[in-house]
């Protein structure tokens, strides 16, 4: 279950609450809006802090990426390639045995700290190039 979806259910009861309340479709109409005002706001403080969250692995990936030492630049591309072997092997039976639950749970956080740290890198790339054009041409 995914956090927004667990947030909507929160307030889900508290919506329905309001349609069995004995009152005018006015005052109705208002406490809806009311609930559905909350609920927003605590959204965005969801998505706020995932943002604020996933910048932060971004920039650990990048200050990885840019290490002074081929260890710490090339661990995390090294243990991708060997689960990547894993998964392959298991694929075609080739393992003993199959690879448990929490291989895959760690494949996928490292491929998505990964994917999202690359994505981070190009991103943040091209904002600098777009914003020096825009400095660039504002002085020109």
């Amino acid at each position: 279950m995914s956090v927004l979806s667990f947030i909507s259910n929160i307030f889900e009861p508290a919506a329905k609450l309001v349609d069995d309340l004995h009152t005018s479709e006015e005052e109705k109409l208002e406490l809806r809006r009311n609930i559905q005002a909350i609920e927003n706001e605590f959204l965005s403080k969801v998505l706020d802090y995932e943002g604020k969250l996933m910048e932060n692995q971004a920039a650990v990936i990048k200050a990885e990426a840019t290490g002074q030492s081929w260890l710490q630049r090339s661990w995390r591309p090294i243990t991708m390639l060997t689960f990547l072997f894993l998964v392959v092997m298991d694929s075609f039976g080739f393992l003993a045995t199959p690879l448990a639950d929490e291989a895959w749970l760690l494949l996928q956080i490292g491929l998505g700290g990964y994917v999202a740290g690359r994505s981070a890198e190009k991103i943040t790339s091209q904002m600098m190039s777009s914003r020096s054009k825009r400095d660039g041409e504002a002085k020109g």
